[in-house]
């Protein structure tokens, strides 16, 4: 048996054992989870290109970046990638994510929580959203959940992308591992969510500029 099949057996059990893990906090309790009770809280907006007020234009903005976040295109993959499980967000559906850290990498299991297909008001106003979140299983490095979504905006047409996150570090057996986190764990989670947003933007402008014949020099 080659390397690359011992590899894949090694994470298709790894993806098995993940049915078996519970979530490592209570989603019951996320209003008590805030930063005086010791958890992060994240929120990140990318603005992406507009579209005409009204519902979603087919094949424009917001189909395009829905489309992303559905297949996880949006993380980075120096930092995290999906190695088994990735395919259309579904409630329940365990996924094994490759984080990388310094050179090493850690296998790291999540379940997806919630799927969001329809139109919210906030604030007076209407937004087409879809989105979905994952929630960290025992094993992981961390503790929390992370909701992704994209919004059409109906009155102007503005589309963006939101991430919502709230964490916290987890028991982390190993001193060496968790040291390690302590020092740089918490830096690249934000380089995670901030280069999250730089890719969004950039990929959907891609495809916008693809589908129109835009040639590469004339993209910027």
């Amino acid at each position: 048996m080659g390397r690359n099949a011992r590899v894949q057996r090694r994470l298709r059990r790894l993806h098995a054992e993940l049915r078996e893990r519970p979530v490592n906090f209570d989603p019951r309790q996320r209003p008590a989870l805030t930063p005086e009770t010791g958890w992060y809280i994240d929120d990140y907006r990318q603005a992406l290109p507009a579209e005409p007020p009204g519902p979603p234009v087919a094949g424009g903005s917001w189909e395009i970046a829905r489309r992303l976040l559905r297949d996880y295109r949006y993380a980075d993959p120096a930092i995290v990638r999906p190695v088994y499980g990735a395919g259309a967000p579904e409630a329940g559906r365990d996924m094994l994510l490759e984080g990388r850290f310094y050179g090493l990498r850690f296998y790291l299991g999540v379940r997806v929580g919630d799927v969001i297909d329809e139109i919210v008001d906030h604030d007076g106003r209407r937004a087409k959203v879809w989105g979905w979140n994952y929630r960290t299983l025992e094993g992981h490095l961390e503790r929390g959940q992370m909701d992704q979504e994209v919004r059409k905006w109906l009155d102007t047409g503005e589309v963006e992308f939101h991430i919502h996150a709230f964490s916290q570090r987890a028991s982390i057996p190993n001193p060496i591992v968790r040291l390690g986190f302590v020092l740089f764990g918490r830096v690249t989670q934000v380089r995670f969510h901030k280069r999250a947003c730089r890719r969004m933007e950039r990929l959907t402008v891609a495809a916008l500029a693809a589908q129109r014949g835009t040639p590469d020099n004339e993209r910027h």
